[in-house]
């Protein structure tokens, strides 16, 4: 059972020497940062149904409207700056090296922003696009252009149209392979500002814990995966990752 209280009721997290951390951050990490979450009451779904703009077939349907909200994220996100989380993050990456593995559900760059070398994004990356054609060579690239408009819409000198690089509902996350290595050589798993309720993500603190490692997660709210943690640390994610790691 999860030992549930607020974050400093509990004392920081020590990392033996050889020990490898994997830490998961979800959308309430970047909230902190101003970036919209899906769930808010002025949220990213507020004008728009999942089904229109993240999913495959919302992009044959309609590429336009797919684009016109991506690229107004785009312009949000270029507005945002890292928090002190971010930060924190970055800095135990400077410790750590190659022994923390950082994974992601957010496809902004904050963490990029703060420092940080080795973020692996599962859900794709916001200032990325790709080639919607999968048989095509043109590997993802940069992009922080904003597509409004059909006469707007980018196409790859293939000819085919060019897509965000998400993960759009009903497609498989990138780096699961290096995902689940990770989750099985760590000694200590973190989850930081997410709800626990989107999977496979959700999964992770179960396969760590199957590992024997030491799972914690940080959040001003008990997520909906709570049992499968031995502690909850309760609190925002600028407040309690400064100091998590001792």
């Amino acid at each position: 059972m999860a030992h549930v209280a607020p974050h400093t009721d509990f004392a920081p997290l020590i990392v033996a020497p050889t020990e490898r951390v994997f830490v998961l951050t979800g959308a309430g990490i970047s909230a902190e940062s101003g970036i919209k979450t899906f769930r808010d009451v002025n949220g990213l779904w507020e004008e728009f149904r999942v089904e229109d703009v993240a999913s495959p077939e919302g992009w044959r349907k309609d590429p336009t409207l797919v684009w016109r909200f991506y690229s107004d994220r785009r312009a949000q996100a270029k507005t945002c700056l890292p928090n002190p989380a971010h930060e924190a993050l970055a800095q135990v990456e400077a410790r750590l090296g190659e022994r923390l593995f950082l994974c992601t559900q957010n496809v902004d760059p904050l963490h990029e922003r703060a420092g940080s070398k080795r973020a692996v994004h599962m859900h794709g990356e916001l200032f990325k696009s790709r080639c919607e054609d999968d048989a095509c060579d043109v590997p993802p690239f940069e992009d922080a252009g904003e597509y409004r408009g059909d006469a707007a819409l980018p196409r790859c000198r293939c000819g085919a149209r060019i897509r965000p690089h998400i993960v759009w509902f009903g497609e498989v996350p990138f780096d699961l392979e290096a995902i689940g290595d990770a989750l099985l050589g760590s000694a200590l798993f973190v989850t930081v500002g997410s709800s626990g309720s989107v999977y496979p993500a959700a999964g992770f603190v179960r396969a760590a814990r199957a590992t024997g490692a030491r799972t914690v997660y940080v959040g001003p709210e008990r997520p909906e995966n709570a049992s499968a943690f031995d502690e909850c640390r309760l609190g925002n994610a600028t407040a309690v990752l400064p100091t998590l790691f001792a």
